[in-house]
């Protein structure tokens, strides 16, 4: 008899091909794997042994069609072991880790595969390519290089260890900083002590204890270093617990510290720069973005954290005032609201406008439909009809079906509240990817982490949550309007320096006049928000408060720092480093800590912003440009939005992103943007 087809693999019949996520059990993983990789491997190596003369289409081409078993799987696997990890999923991540970077590397080092790229690239200007064609076989190229291609057998054979413990020791870098932060929630035995939060998110807190079997309150850490508990309470010493907390999370001794693991991953980026011919890692990485060198993100990091560090010394002097007495790095931000809230009344006594009551009017299935979704329609032409017959990977999922112009163009799934088996923080992913030589249709991911309303109860969001929503889907739209030939040019497949452009602009709509009066409702009433409201959570939010600046800029440094040392002058200690980098940059504030301490920053020691943090900076730049751009031409108008999409989002990598965004402004994106925008100018 037959094997049965493996679950993973086997068409869905479901629409755009999204999986039948029921269907498919932890165990089914591995031998998909097994198929799916003997599969690439036969492909690629009837590319690499033809006896013909290499063309871009049986080579370049060829190679892109190939593996869309592989990309089936990754695809089911990773959405799932992100935002719904349990102990056998973590097993068969570390397992993949090594697996799949083994596999990559026999084919990046294959010599006849590589013969046959590297006689194409040499001949490009001979090929009659259009420019996605052209821009793909040169990052073909440059990726087979940069993996090693180009190596004697020695070289590879480092590469080769260098790429598979790394791929093992940043798997496990996440995994430890999930179990740490799971582990590192903050017990409070009396309600009274948790004063300042909302009665649902203390609910929320008490289910929390009950779930791991304990009385009282737990209050779950967020990713970042400041927590929006901290900027909540009351209570002085609950405020220091929670602080306390969050910057000690894997830096504690236990089996969770990931110092060491730090001092590795950082030593083996270090040996294969070297090895590769690069100063250092951030000029290995940095050769790929949009940025010109290191330096030059340092002059950047520098000049602005100047600026920063001033207005933030005036705003720390402020809150001192404010508060009464001297502040603790735990008081910042609890301070800072209450600032704001105190300002904003001020600026209008007879309203005495309170702008934590913007959340009673910020329900997220309002702000989803009525908010960010009617804000893609008035843009790109986008309508969105949620699909109760489609199941995602869990039951938080919900699916919705995306259209243009009444045309089924791919699939939206929401995974909005938090719970123990998701990693923190907010992003975006692709189960599949648009390609029109696949002939695929984006299925698309947004993953937050709210706090779960009691039963019958509304999510309310705070203006970050309403951000951040935001901004996540600015990810989802460029990856839902991708309009590309081959897949790995597809949709948020940019640099990793451009790649945050379109979602911060997303953010510009969330308090735009033409998108607040859509979703901004009371819960309960019904009642629009007031102007005046709206008006102070503009002012409000208008400009990012120096403390903010402060902590991301430090964040961006402390990345670029460790990234710039050579095997050779590697520290002994990863928080020492940490202190003398920050010193070095002028951001060593010890009441303003960076947004990520080391042994936290997911990011760059377990995500893929390593020596590319400074990313969110860069892409602000251009972000700010385009938001004036939008509104002199009257804002939320459709041939504004179809000129975005044709210029960047449609194109992805196939074309070069800052010439187009350029010639779609009219001239190269300036600064002075920014700098208004952060207060620094």
């Amino acid at each position: 008899m037959a094997a049965a087809p493996s679950p993973v693999l086997a068409d869905s019949g479901l629409p755009y091909g999204l999986p039948d996520f029921a269907s498919i059990s932890d165990d089914d993983f591995l031998p998909a794997y097994d198929i799916a990789i003997a599969e690439h491997r036969a492909e690629v190596t009837a590319i690499a042994s033809s006896d013909d003369v290499p063309t871009f289409d049986n080579t370049i081409a060829a190679l892109e069609a190939s593996g869309r078993a592989l990309a089936r799987v990754n695809g089911i696997f990773f959405n799932l072991e992100g935002p719904d990890s349990n102990p056998q999923r973590a097993q068969i991540a570390q397992e993949l880790a090594v697996r799949l970077t083994e596999h990559a590397n026999a084919i990046t080092m294959d010599p006849a595969l590589f013969g046959r790229i590297r006689e194409l690239y040499e001949r490009r200007s001979e090929l009659g390519l259009n420019e996605a064609q052209t821009r793909l076989l040169e990052q073909r190229y440059r990726d087979a290089v940069r993996a090693g291609a180009a190596l004697d057998e020695a070289g590879q054979d480092q590469m080769r260890e260098i790429s598979g413990r790394l791929a093992t020791l940043t798997t496990e870098f996440g995994q430890q900083l999930l179990d740490d932060t799971n582990d590192s929630a903050v017990h409070f035995a009396d309600a009274a002590e948790l004063d300042g939060l909302s009665a649902s998110e203390i609910a929320a807190a008490g289910r929390a204890a009950a779930e791991a079997g304990r009385d009282g309150y737990l209050v779950a850490l967020e990713l970042p270093t400041s927590q929006a508990a901290v900027a909540k309470l009351t209570r002085a010493e609950s405020r220091r617990r929670v602080f306390d907390a969050s910057t000690a999370r894997c830096a504690r001794g236990n089996e969770h510290d990931t110092r060491e693991m730090i001092l590795e991953i950082v030593t083996l980026r270090a040996r294969r720069a070297e090895l590769l011919g690069y100063a250092d890692h951030a000029a290995y990485v940095i050769a790929e973005e949009t940025a010109p060198t290191p330096q030059a993100v340092a002059d950047l990091l520098a000049d602005l954290g100047a600026a920063a560090q001033q207005a933030a010394d005036a705003e720390l002097s402020r809150l001192t005032d404010f508060a009464g007495h001297e502040l603790t790095a735990s008081d910042v931000t609890f301070y800072l609201a209450a600032d704001q809230r105190a300002r904003s009344a001020a600026d209008d006594a007879a309203a005495s406008v309170d702008i934590d009551e913007f959340a009673e009017y910020c329900e997220l299935n309002a702000v989803i439909d009525d908010g960010v979704f009617a804000a893609a329609g008035r843009l790109y032409g986008l309508s969105f009809a949620e699909r109760t017959d489609l199941a995602g990977y869990h039951p938080d999922v919900r699916v919705w079906e995306v259209s243009r112009d009444g045309v089924g163009i791919g699939l939206f799934l929401g995974d909005y509240f938090a719970r123990p088996s998701k990693r923190g923080g907010a992003w975006m992913n692709n189960i599949v990817d648009q390609s029109r030589q696949s002939g695929t249709a984006p299925i698309v991911v947004n993953v937050l982490n709210l706090t779960r309303p009691e039963p019958g109860e509304p999510c309310l969001l705070s203006h970050d949550q309403l951000i951040t929503l935001f901004h996540e889907f600015g990810h989802a739209i460029h990856g839902l309007l991708s309009a590309v030939d081959y897949v790995s040019q597809s949709g948020t497949s940019v640099p990793r320096d451009f790649v945050e452009f379109p979602s911060q602009v997303n953010e510009m709509w969330a308090l735009h006049p033409d998108v607040v009066g859509g979703y901004a409702r009371h819960h309960r009433t019904g009642e629009p928000a007031p102007p005046e409201l709206l008006d102070a959570v503009r002012a409000a939010g208008g400009t990012e408060s120096a403390h903010a600046t402060v902590e991301y800029l430090a964040a961006a440094a402390l990345d670029l720092a460790w990234h710039r040392l050579t095997e050779h002058d590697l520290p002994a200690d990863v928080l020492d480093f940490e202190r003398s980098a920050l010193r070095s940059a002028g951001l060593d504030s010890e009441l303003i800590p960076p947004r990520y301490r080391s042994t936290y920053f997911n990011h760059v020691f377990a995500g893929g912003y390593s020596s590319a943090y400074y990313s969110y900076i860069w892409s602000e730049i251009l972000d700010a440009e385009t938001e004036q751009w939008f509104l002199a031409g009257g804002g939320l108008r459709p041939e504004l939005g179809a000129a975005f999409a044709d210029a960047v989002l449609r194109r992805g990598d196939s074309v070069d992103p800052v010439a187009a965004h350029a010639a779609m402004i009219g001239h190269p994106a300036r600064i002075e943007p920014l700098l208004i925008r952060r207060g620094l100018s």
